[in-house]
């Protein structure tokens, strides 16, 4: 991240509440300005009332308001220069093909290492 430029801004969405903070402490550690949601709900509204786009929305594949790829669809129409990266557990082929053909940036399974996550979201804000 060059000097002076402004903080990638980054939205986690995930109804576990441990792994969103654990995700949205590793990429705050790392300088970037996170937004937590627990749901679809919550993360449509973020995305909606947000003053700066996001660059990379972490977008859990199932939350208690969304068990299919609609949400992804509606982010990335609402916001299409951000790039989505879609956490599941539930990693089909069926479930990453469409998510790919939707826009999502990549597609990571659950469970995985801050680490790498905290590296894809540079990857991903870089490529914006």
């Amino acid at each position: 991240m060059a000097r002076n430029s402004p903080a990638p801004h980054v939205l986690v969405v995930d109804d576990e509440a441990l792994i969103r903070w654990s995700v949205a402490e590793t990429l705050s550690d790392r300088g970037y300005d996170v937004v937590e949601s627990g749901d679809g709900a919550a993360a449509r509204l973020a995305v909606r009332d947000a003053t700066t786009t996001f660059d990379v929305v972490l977008l859990d594949f199932r939350l208690p308001d969304s068990e299919d790829l609609g949400l992804l669809a509606s982010l990335r129409k609402a916001s299409p220069d951000t790039r989505i990266i879609l956490m599941t557990a539930f990693g089909t082929p069926e479930v990453v093909r469409g998510a790919l053909e939707l826009g999502a940036y990549r597609v990571v399974s659950k469970p995985f290492e801050m680490q790498d996550v905290a590296n894809l979201v540079a990857e991903a804000a870089a490529a914006r």
